[in-house]
């Protein structure tokens, strides 16, 4: 387990901002991810101006930004995550994603079993399953 300072959020969301003196790389994150616990099963690249709608993950999640910048939307609060932070969300936290402004975001996703398993709230869109049958369409 890393020992970088992880704020906590009352809804069990904690944040660990990229500790670094040098710009993020993919391979530096991966490192640096790498010893929170949990196994990698995505490296997502968005568009600009995407929105994720409601939805939770099954378990507890990590989103390790490579580029970019975007904003999770909370019921509580948004938090924002640029280029270098992790995100840790716990399982069953329902939230929205969105970037915004015109620049793609990309980042590793993980889980603690590394499936991804998601409870949709919404519409699903900008879902794994809308990109992929936006692109097959």
């Amino acid at each position: 387990m890393s020992t970088h300072p992880r704020p906590r959020f009352p809804n069990g969301v904690e944040v660990v901002k990229w500790p670094h003196q040098e710009p993020p790389t993919a391979e530096s994150v991966a490192a640096h991810m790498a010893g929170y616990g949990y196994r990698v099963y995505d490296l997502q690249t968005i568009e600009p101006w995407f929105h994720r709608s409601r939805h939770s993950h099954d378990e507890a999640e990590i989103r390790a930004a490579v580029s970019g910048v975007i904003t999770f939307h909370f019921d509580e609060y948004p938090i924002t995550i640029e280029a270098g932070d992790i995100l840790l969300i716990p399982g069953g936290v329902p939230h929205e994603a969105r970037t915004h402004n015109g620049d793609s975001f990309s980042a590793y996703k993980g889980s603690l079993s590394g499936v991804r398993s998601v409870t949709e709230h919404a519409d699903g869109k900008g879902s794994i399953e809308d990109l992929a049958s936006r692109e097959r369409g």
